[in-house]
């Protein structure tokens, strides 16, 4: 690997750790789990949606999800329901409980930025958001039988 690749690696490690560290923070101070939280607004955002599709979305097994669901579904901020044309299908969606969770959050988030990039200008901002949502992009890209070669 090129030294350019590498110092590219270590930045996504960086950015990995901050990003599991406020999100950790924030879903402590809202009293959820992280990974719930990140479920609660995958559905705030995308509306109702199959259980199996939360799992791909997050890129988690289907029972890790279902598991993640569950304490949502006990803290009253999901709904769980049998679907209507497959009865083994299971549909989620969020109570008003879990939409409030997810306007807090969002306030939230739009706290972070606005501090945490204070000195940042909206065409930064963006730009930063393009490289990043490129740089997943290429990562993705790639094969899996090419990472373990």
């Amino acid at each position: 690997m090129t030294d350019p690749g590498r110092t590219l690696i270590s930045a996504l490690q960086a950015l990995g750790r901050a990003q599991r560290d406020a999100a950790a923070h924030l879903a402590e101070s809202l009293g959820c789990p992280r990974a719930g939280l990140g479920i609660v607004l995958l559905l705030d955002g995308r509306g109702t949606l199959p259980l199996c599709e939360v799992a791909e979305i997050l890129k988690v097994d289907s029972s890790v999800a279902s598991r993640q669901v569950s304490a949502l579904v006990d803290a009253g901020l999901v709904r769980r329901t049998v679907d209507d044309h497959d009865r083994r299908a299971r549909t989620l969606e969020l109570t008003a409980d879990g939409r409030a969770l997810a306007a807090d959050a969002g306030r939230s988030f739009d706290r972070l930025v606005s501090v945490g990039f204070a000195d940042w200008d909206e065409t930064d901002l963006l730009h930063a958001a393009h490289q990043i949502r490129s740089v997943a992009d290429a990562i993705t890209s790639v094969p899996r039988e090419e990472l373990v070669r």
